[in-house]
């Protein structure tokens, strides 16, 4: 059944009354799964106010009382991650295990948030003067906007508006319009546990809805996931105005694959890292790079698993790779592996949209593997979002490496090697923000920070004890007492 769109102000669930907003089954694109009208910019004021008004009793509400509202709202998650995790892979296109993974990991994130009270609060420094001492406390940015991507519709929002919430802020929150049911049941599992109104406030729109939130006189922060060129316009906009950002985007993600490698370990990673989310993944492996010693036999057991996925309806449970998420998606990709091939890459596999059957209805991609010849190619530099692997050839483990940090994104890498001196050599080497050594190149955990080095982050890093940077700010307190009294 098509899902009702609502939007959640000051703790009440409301009709849009902008454009329609429809959100369909990307491996049947004639079945809606969610319809409603928009948010409208001016939505935005009335969210903002409501926010700040809520703002000041959050902020005063005790950390612990704010972690058990955040644990409430994690066992309604958990409870419902079967059908929320269905409802995900029909809406966005990952496979049925994936989306129910995906929900049980944004109860792990809010359950993670919800203990934040049981950890350090500030710091104690000694003073140089007698009788004083110097606290580092934190408080509160105030009401943050947050803007998330598609492709990983509740935990990105999750690992976002936990911190958030956890550290006395108050939300007006966008998600994209093309995933607006879970954002929908993220912000039930708020409500149902008891947030108050006004805390956290979800518009869905399309991107005037976002501009009217990052551009509004009343933000204090504002938290963003998506493509690069549109973090960069926020975060323009928001330091020209004084207002920290945090964006993460996009990725050009390397998987080096040496001589000595454990092979079938090797396979299975990349297969995962390129292939696992359709390639919809900042994470996702889309440049593999292979030594001479070990590239004939990877690439033939690399392309014989490509060619052996099961492609098709991600709530089958024998798929293991589902559509893209949009018509739009579909062509991006398919016509960045064009031009990749009139700039002279060789289609090892994929490469061509299905021409019939049950894939030719949907928004699916065949796994692509495109080998370059060392010549330049988009398809190196620029992220596609999609199933899509292009191989190069290095000459020895330096070139490798040389290869891996040729990019102006800096997310992501793996390393595939059992030397320990050639993975601490890649530590030094190549400069990302997460670097996985013998596992894909894709994977977050909640305790730990994540976000991209060079052009793939801007701001504080997100999760584990990273997020209180961002969603804070410190007071330096010189504390000191009088003469005292007998």
């Amino acid at each position: 059944m098509t899902a009702p769109v609502r939007h959640l102000v000051d703790g009440r669930w409301i009709a849009g009354d902008g454009e329609p907003l429809r959100s369909v089954n990307p491996a049947h694109p004639r079945v809606v799964v969610a319809e409603g009208g928009a948010a409208l910019p001016a939505d935005v004021d009335t969210a903002m106010a409501a926010a700040a008004g809520a703002a000041p009793a959050w902020a005063a509400t005790p950390i612990h009382q704010r972690g058990a509202m955040l644990s409430a709202a994690a066992d309604v998650v958990e409870r419902n991650a079967e059908q929320w995790g269905l409802e995900l892979a029909t809406e966005e296109g990952k496979t049925r295990a994936e989306g129910v993974g995906e929900v049980r990991r944004a109860a792990q994130i809010l359950r993670y948030y919800a203990n934040e009270g049981d950890r350090s609060a500030g710091e104690l420094y000694a003073s140089p003067r007698a009788g004083e001492q110097i606290l580092v406390t934190r408080r509160p940015l105030g009401v943050v906007g947050i803007i998330t991507p598609f492709n990983f519709p509740i935990a990105i929002p999750a690992w976002k508006i936990a911190p958030a919430l956890v550290y006395g802020n108050t939300v007006v929150w966008k998600p994209a319009s093309t995933v607006p049911l879970l954002a929908i049941r993220l912000a039930q599992a708020f409500t149902e546990a008891g947030l108050p109104p006004g805390v956290l406030n979800l518009l869905i729109g399309d991107s005037d809805v976002g501009e009217a939130i990052v551009g509004h006189a009343g933000i204090d922060g504002i938290s963003f996931t998506g493509s690069t060129a549109v973090g960069r316009r926020i975060a323009a906009s928001a330091a020209a105005r004084g207002v920290p950002a945090q964006a993460e985007m996009g990725g050009k993600n390397a998987a080096v694959v040496l001589d000595d490698a454990d092979l079938d370990l090797a396979v299975e990673q990349v297969m995962l890292g390129a292939f696992r989310s359709t390639g919809q993944k900042c994470t996702a492996t889309s440049r593999l790079i292979v030594t001479p010693g070990i590239a004939d036999a990877f690439l033939d057991a690399l392309l014989t698993r490509a060619e052996t996925l099961q492609v098709g309806d991600p709530v089958d449970d024998t798929t293991q790779m589902g559509p893209v998420i949009s018509a739009a998606a579909q062509q991006s990709v398919t016509g960045g592996v064009d031009t990749a091939v009139t700039q002279g890459a060789t289609v090892l596999t994929g490469g061509r949209p299905y021409p019939d059957g049950p894939l030719a209805d949907g928004y699916f991609v065949a796994p692509t593997i495109l080998q370059l010849d060392g010549e330049p190619a988009d398809v190196w530099t620029d992220e596609l979002f999609g199933p899509v692997l292009a191989v190069r050839r290095a000459a020895d483990a330096e070139d490798a490496f040389a290869l891996a940090d040729d990019s102006e994104f800096g997310l992501s890498a793996a390393v595939f090697t059992q030397d320990l001196t050639r993975a601490l050599q890649a530590v030094d080497r190549i400069d990302v923000g997460v670097l996985h050594v013998n596992s894909e190149s894709a994977g977050a955990d909640p305790h730990v920070p994540f976000g991209g080095a060079k052009k793939s982050g801007l701001g504080p890093k997100e999760q584990g004890t990273a997020a209180r940077e961002f969603f804070t700010h410190t007071t330096t307190v010189y504390l000191r007492g009088g003469t005292a009294r007998p």
